[in-house]
């Protein structure tokens, strides 16, 4: 999962620059860390909010 995964998912969605939370959601978890659980949480909270 890297830059070429995410221009795919971009293309495969057909925006310029939106990603899909999914898709956004599962890189973060499959590339976990101290760190990026951290990354998650936040994220997970914003989703919440805006979504």
């Amino acid at each position: 999962m890297s830059e070429q995964w995410v221009a795919a998912r971009i293309k495969q969605k057909g925006d310029s620059k939106c990603i899909p939370w999914k898709n956004l959601k599962d890189l973060i978890l499959a590339h976990l860390n101290t760190k990026k659980k951290v990354d998650v949480l936040a994220l997970s909270v914003y989703g919440l909010v805006t979504f």
